[in-house]
């Protein structure tokens, strides 16, 4: 499955413009880095996936809408998988993409 492109528009809209942002397809998705370092991407498995920080991760997550984010049949610590529905409005996608980005501000570029 592709990634969603009408997503992709929208987190454009939040983060851009910034000069230390870059867009990168990995993850079978779009990946929006800050400083080298990926804040959010629009999934290619549908929905969003967030870098958190991993101290706040698992208190973020809610069993429906927010999960870890699993690769290689691992949980990644820091990492979610935030459902299409859970950032249909606007406010919420805003808030995910805020968090993910702020927290990739406090990592040392690459």
């Amino acid at each position: 499955m592709a990634y969603d492109e009408e997503l992709a528009e929208r987190i454009r809209e939040i983060v851009y413009p910034r000069a230390d942002l870059a867009e990168k397809k990995m993850f079978g998705g779009l990946a929006f880095l800050i400083g080298g370092n990926m804040a959010v991407a629009a999934s290619g498995r549908g929905g969003l996936l967030v870098r958190v920080d991993p101290a706040e991760g698992d208190a973020l997550l809610d069993g429906t809408s927010v999960h870890p984010m699993v690769m290689g049949g691992r949980e990644l610590s820091g990492w979610l998988r935030v459902t299409a529905e859970a950032v249909a409005d606007d406010a919420s996608l805003r808030d995910w993409v805020t968090r993910g980005v702020t927290f990739a501000e406090t990592l040392p570029s690459k």
